[in-house]
């Protein structure tokens, strides 16, 4: 029997690097402050009624113009320059050790409304078994000419099914909405742990609680009010800290949910395995190879 999945899916933007990603080395190249972009989208959006992220990559586009030449290359350069908090860089081959020791098998997703491009071209977008984010579509030339994927805070909901189901290819609508049971899905909700840091991810926060799984949310030091918030009104399960070295109040924690998510699967394999020799005991035949889900609660499916 294969070994549970823990899905450990993140934000990235103030949640796995201080700042916007935009702002190391997008911004400084085109000579524009911070503020005046982020002020100009803004009232760009606004003036338009236009959805803010649709927005950003609109702006970024036509301010690039005269003082970058923005191709794909170029995004996936300016990744190198993105900054991350203490211990990101060793957090996620350190996390899939300590899952191995307990008998898990640990993947990594980012859902976020950055650049994918920007975000894969970072220095650690190799560790990551998908990244669902914003991106252009490109000319022959390789300059960006239209959105291709804009990841606001609503849409982000979708790709928790895409993982929940293992549909990561974002053209595959038809599978991610059929039908699928509980039994065949690829990782289960309850073994996804969501780690994200502000309201824009409240919503896959909530899914992520209400359909058995965890939600973390993270702060810098010091700056509390918004993660706590979060935990005292049951968006989240957790307020922490964005430390991710070893032994940090994080990393006790997702080993925590992780253990109990191995504890969990032992359990639901138990009951479904008793639940196939009564009806062995009854001469009807369940098949052994159907790879079974769920738990105590009737969820478990074996169809």
């Amino acid at each position: 029997m294969s070994r549970p999945i823990v899905a450990l899916i993140y934000d990235f933007d103030k949640t796995l690097s201080p700042r916007d990603m935009e702002e190391y080395t997008f911004l400084p190249g085109i000579n524009v402050e911070p503020g005046d972009f982020w002020g100009a989208c803004a009232d760009f959006s606004r003036e338009h009624r236009m959805d803010g992220i649709l927005t950003y990559m609109y702006l970024m586009k036509r301010m690039a113009k005269g003082s970058m030449q923005l191709t794909r290359e170029t995004l996936r350069e300016l990744g190198r320059g993105v900054e991350f908090f203490p211990g990101v860089e060793e957090w996620f081959g350190r996390i899939r050790k300590i899952g191995d020791s307990l008998d898990v098998d640990v993947e990594h997703y980012i859902i976020s409304s950055g650049l994918t491009d920007i975000i894969e071209g970072s220095r650690i977008g190799h560790e990551f078994k998908a990244v669902f984010a914003c991106s252009f579509c490109y000319d022959g030339e390789d300059h960006p000419v239209w959105p291709s994927s804009a990841v606001n805070y609503t849409s982000k909901t979708q790709f928790l099914f895409r993982i929940n189901k293992g549909i990561l290819d974002v053209t595959n609508d038809r599978d991610l909405n059929a039908f699928t049971p509980e039994y065949m899905r690829r990782i289960p909700f309850s073994n996804m742990i969501y780690i994200a840091d502000g309201l824009t991810d409240v919503p896959c926060m909530k899914m992520t609680k209400q359909k058995g799984g965890f939600s973390i949310a993270v702060h810098p030091p010091g700056e509390t009010e918004t993660a706590d918030d979060l935990l005292l009104q049951g968006r989240a399960d957790f307020s922490v800290e964005t430390d991710y070295r070893a032994g940090s109040e994080l990393e006790r924690i997702v080993t925590m949910l992780m253990r109990r998510i191995r504890a969990s699967s032992d359990v639901s394999m138990e009951h479904a395995l008793q639940v196939q020799r009564a009806h062995g005991r009854r001469g009807e035949h369940v098949p052994l190879d159907i790879p079974l889900r769920g738990g105590i609660d009737g969820e478990t499916e074996i169809e």
